[in-house]
Parts: C-alpha cells; structure tokens; sequence
C-alpha cells in the first residue's frame, strides 16, 4: 500500500509541474506574439465564428492591405494580431453582426536570412523563439572558417553586433563573418 501511495503522489507531482511547465511556455509564446508586427510576405488566417463566407486565408502583399468581404480594403501592414481582430470585430460589429467573434492566426511567417559562413545560406522560415544558434542550425552550421564571435543581423537598416544567443526576426539578415585565426 504504502508503496502504491507514494507512486500516485509522484505521478500527481509530475503532472503538475509538467503543466506548469506548459503554461509558462504558452505565456512565453503569447507574449512573444502580441509583439510581432504583420508585413509583407506573412501568411494569415481569418475566421469569425459562424460565419463561414468571412473565412480567409491570405498572403500579405508589399501594399500590406487585404481585400476583406464586406469591409472592403484594410491595411494590415504594422498591426499585431490582436489589433487585427479588434478591428474587424469593430467594422463587422453592428451592420453586419451583433456580436461577431474573430480569431486571427499567423500560419506562416516571413521569412529570415542568413550568409556568410555558413553551410546553406538563403532565406528560412521564421519560427518564434528563433535565435542566431538556431538559424545557423538551420542553416547548415557553420563552416570552418566561420567566426563564433564576429556576426552581425541587419534589421530595419541598422547593423547589430550579436552573439549565438540573440533573437532573430522576420526579415533579419544574418551575416556570419569568416574567422582569421
């Protein structure tokens, strides 16, 4: 018996932490969200409940504006997700709907870049939580010339020093530099 308490006390332990664990990581994610800025080249999704016509998938062009049903042109370049949703909510709301429900969602980011020395230079896929460690991994890793302290990301016209541990975003350019020792 005593035996069998103890191992039911542990496994109720574990599945706490384990989702505490969870909500920290989705927190993270959520936060890491609200902060990121839809441009030119992210793939998102529309959908307000029960409402199927209003359902869109699109990708944003350079102008940055999409041609919504019923709302008609709307410039989304700049907006977080969730200003996004309130102002559909607030242009369907009314006219259109009592009380329209939208969830906005990102389905593909745009993408980063990174050159120099490493294996397989060219554009990758954003993902959130990427850091320059990561983007070289995705990247091939670094070549044998590559410099692990000399790189650089150029973003929105400014050049960064970084070092492996630093957040990449979408449309970043990574530049690691060749060693000379």
């Amino acid at each position: 018996m005593t035996k069998t308490c103890s191992w039911y006390r542990c496994a109720s332990l574990c599945r706490g932490l384990l989702l505490v664990i969870g909500l920290l990581c989705a927190t993270q994610a959520v936060a890491a969200s609200s902060d990121y800025r839809l441009s030119s080249g992210d793939m998102i999704s529309i959908h307000v409940y029960g409402e199927e016509d209003l359902t869109l998938e699109t990708r944003l062009g350079e102008s940055g504006v999409i041609n919504y049903p019923y709302l008609g042109m709307i410039r989304v370049k700049g907006l977080s997700v969730a200003e996004l949703e309130r102002k559909l909510v607030t242009g369907l709301k009314g006219d259109y709907l009592i009380n329209p429900s939208v969830h906005v969602s990102i389905l593909e980011y745009r993408p980063f870049y990174i050159y120099g020395e490493v294996k397989k230079p060219g554009g990758y896929p954003y993902q959130p939580g990427l850091t320059v460690e990561r983007a070289v991994a995705l990247a091939g890793g670094l070549t044998e010339r590559a410099s692990k302290s000399d790189m650089t990301i150029n973003r929105n016209a400014s050049t960064l020093k970084v070092t492996m541990s630093s957040t990449v975003y979408p449309d970043d350019s990574i530049l690691i530099k060749d060693s000379f020792f």
